[in-house]
């Protein structure tokens, strides 16, 4: 976006961008859009994975079948459901400043659909973890 000098003034004023600039500004907030998305289907499969393995061997340890291990499977399950909620954060962090610029660089200011999606995933994750946590 290109910037001229007012005449009278001497200050700044700001060009509207031309179509082609607008159009990837729009690609660039799009590809971070799926970008997110693709981090929010990662942790939900590592949340939800880990999750299930906590609950079978819970079921297997009702059933009396206990081995010893040097990682439980509660332990292992909690893991991944934080490398999960981990991974979600980062995501999100790098979906926040990658908009950041983009709306600094081109006035381009949209609400992410993927970030309520990603807020939401987070509090099931938050939710999986605790319920791992607090049944121990």
């Amino acid at each position: 976006m290109e910037q001229t000098s007012s005449p009278d003034s001497g200050s700044p004023v700001a060009q509207r961008p031309d179509a082609a600039t607008r159009l990837a500004a729009d690609r660039n907030w799009l590809a971070d859009e799926r970008t997110l998305m693709a981090w929010i289907r990662t942790a939900t499969s590592l949340i939800s994975f880990g999750f299930t393995i906590y609950k079978f061997f819970e079921f297997e340890a009702g059933q009396g079948l206990r081995a010893n291990r040097l990682l439980s499977p509660r332990v292992f399950g909690m893991i991944m459901i934080g490398t999960g909620l981990a991974a979600l954060l980062l995501g999100a962090i790098d979906h926040r400043r990658s908009t950041r610029l983009l709306c600094e660089e081109f006035g381009v200011s949209r609400r992410s659909t993927a970030a309520i999606v990603a807020a939401i995933v987070s509090v099931m994750g938050l939710l999986a973890l605790a319920s791992a946590l607090l049944k121990g």
